[in-house]
C-alpha cells in the first residue's frame, strides 16, 4: 500500500514549550489512522501542522503525495487535496444547511459536479436534505458534527483529518458518527482521525499511534493496541 501521507521528524513549539518532538507519521491511501493521547499530547498541533493552521514549523517535513507541504498556506494546503473537519465543528450558525455545504465546494469550479455531490452527499445524509433550509445553528451536536463532515467531503478531499468527532456527543449519535466514518474510508477515502475516545477510534482505525508529550511512543495495528496493557490502562480505561 502506498503512503500519501509522511511526516518526518517534525519538531513544533509554542514560545520555549516545545509541543512536537521530532514525530514522524504516515498515513497509506486506503488507511483510517487513529492519532491518540492525554489531553496536551500534540494530537490537534499534528493536524494543525498538516493543514497549515500552525505557519511554518521548526523543522522536519510534511509530504501530501509526493509533494512538500512546508510553508503552504491553508487554502494552498486545501488545494492539494487535504481537508480537516475541526474540533468543535466550526460550521457557520446563520447558514443554511445547503449554503454550509457549499462553502465547503468554495475553492471548486466544476458546477455540474458540485451539485452531482450535492446530491451524492444528501443521498448519504437524508437528514441534512430534509433540513437544507435549516440554519445550521439550529441543529443538535450530532447533525452538526454530520454537517462538518459532509461540507469536508463536498471538498472533494484526497485526505481527511478529523479532530474530536465524538466531542460532545450522546454515545448512540456517536456510534453513528463513527460508522460514518468508518463508510466514508471503505469507500476509498484516507483519514486522519484524533480522537479522545481511543477506544471508538481504534475500533475503526487500521494502525493507531500513541502520542506522548509530543512523543510517538508506539505504533502498532489497532487490534494489537487494543490488546496492549499499557495502551488499555492509561487510554481504554482498564
Amino acid at each position: 500500500m502506498r503512503d500519501i501521507l509522511e511526516i518526518k521528524n517534525l519538531l513544533y513549539s509554542y514560545g520555549k514549550i516545545r509541543a512536537l518532538k521530532g514525530i514522524n507519521l504516515t498515513i497509506g491511501e486506503d488507511e483510517i489512522v487513529a492519532l491518540i493521547g492525554a489531553n496536551g499530547a500534540g494530537k490537534t498541533t499534528t493536524l494543525h501542522c498538516i493543514s497549515g493552521l500552525l505557519g511554518n514549523f521548526e523543522s522536519g517535513s510534511i509530504t501530501f503525495m509526493g509533494r512538500s507541504l512546508n510553508g503552504m498556506k491553508p487554502h494552498e494546503v486545501s488545494k492539494s487535496g487535504i481537508t480537516q473537519v475541526l474540533e468543535g465543528r466550526h460550521i457557520f450558525p446563520h447558514l443554511t444547511i445547503k449554503e454550509n455545504l457549499m462553502m465547503g465546494a468554495y475553492l471548486r469550479t466544476d458546477t455540474a459536479a458540485i451539485n452531482s455531490d450535492l446530491e451524492n452527499i444528501y443521498g448519504r445524509f437524508p437528514r441534512l436534505k430534509e433540513r437544507e433550509k435549516q440554519l445550521g445553528g439550529t441543529l443538535s451536536g450530532g447533525e452538526q458534527q454530520m454537517l462538518a463532515i459532509a461540507r469536508a467531503l463536498m471538498a472533494k478531499p484526497k485526505l481527511i483529518l478529523m479532530d474530536e468527532p465524538s466531542l460532545g456527543l450522546a454515545p448512540m449519535i456517536v456510534r453513528e458518527v463513527f460508522q460514518i466514518i468508518r463508510k466514508i474510508n471503505e469507500e476509498g477515502m484516507p483519514i486522519l482521525l484524533v480522537e479522545q475516545n481511543s477506544k471508538a477510534a481504534l475500533s475503526i482505525a487500521d494502525r493507531g499511534y500513541v502520542l506522548e508529550n509530543g512523543e510517538i511512543v508506539m505504533c502498532e495495528k489497532c487490534e494489537d493496541l487494543l490488546n496492549n496493557e499499557k495502551v488499555h490502562k492509561s487510554y481504554l480505561g482498564g
